[in-house]
């Protein structure tokens, strides 16, 4: 019997209960694991793609990623703070203009990740002999300086790199899961 002060009774045997607990926590729990486990799973159809080609839009300060034929990702970036015009030698702040590949990853760079743009190139070296000077050689996609990953995509405001190409640091995340070592790169006017 209940008395006013405890208005709520429990039964002494309870095992109906347990099992009713029991029960529904595994429901949940089966439910749970057929719903998240596609997520969890390495599945080549939830993985990003990988990449085939690079195309830096130097004019339009866009970079692409591509595979197979199609435009996969595309990224706003800033580049050198010397202008638009084609890099001519060391020093000058130029993206540079042509066909390279990927050729060195760096996971311990100042910019948080960098991927090495094979510049110079044959010609690249040739342009800058005629000018008595040496072509450079440090061009790579990257993300922002070390602990200003803060400033985020604000960096686009203005050019501001040596003649790097500079995206966020999560989109050099991105970016580098999906180029691999041997990307070719086409860096255009």
């Amino acid at each position: 019997m209940n008395s006013p002060a405890n208005p709520v009774s429990v039964p002494k045997n309870s095992s109906g209960s347990r099992r009713s607990i029991l029960r529904l926590g595994f429901l949940l729990s089966a439910f749970f694991a057929l719903t998240w486990t596609p997520l969890l799973r390495s599945d080549p159809e939830l993985s990003p793609t990988k990449a085939d080609l690079v195309v830096i839009l130097k004019k339009d300060h866009l970079l692409e990623l591509h595979a197979n034929g199609k435009v996969v990702r595309t990224y706003l970036v800033a580049l050198g703070r010397g202008g638009l015009a084609p890099k001519q030698k060391e020093g000058d702040a130029l993206t540079p203009e042509g066909h390279y590949v990927i050729d060195a990853r760096n996971a311990d760079s100042r910019y948080h990740k960098a991927l090495h743009v094979s510049y110079p190139n044959a010609e690249d070296r040739k342009r800058a002999a005629k000018l008595g000077a040496a072509p450079g050689g440090a061009i790579m996609i990257h993300g922002l300086p070390n602990g200003r990953g803060f400033i985020g995509s604000a960096h686009r405001l203005y050019d501001w790199t040596l003649g790097c190409i500079a995206v966020t640091d999560s989109e050099i995340d991105e970016i580098w899961t999906m180029v691999p070592i041997g990307t070719p790169v086409e860096i255009k006017p």
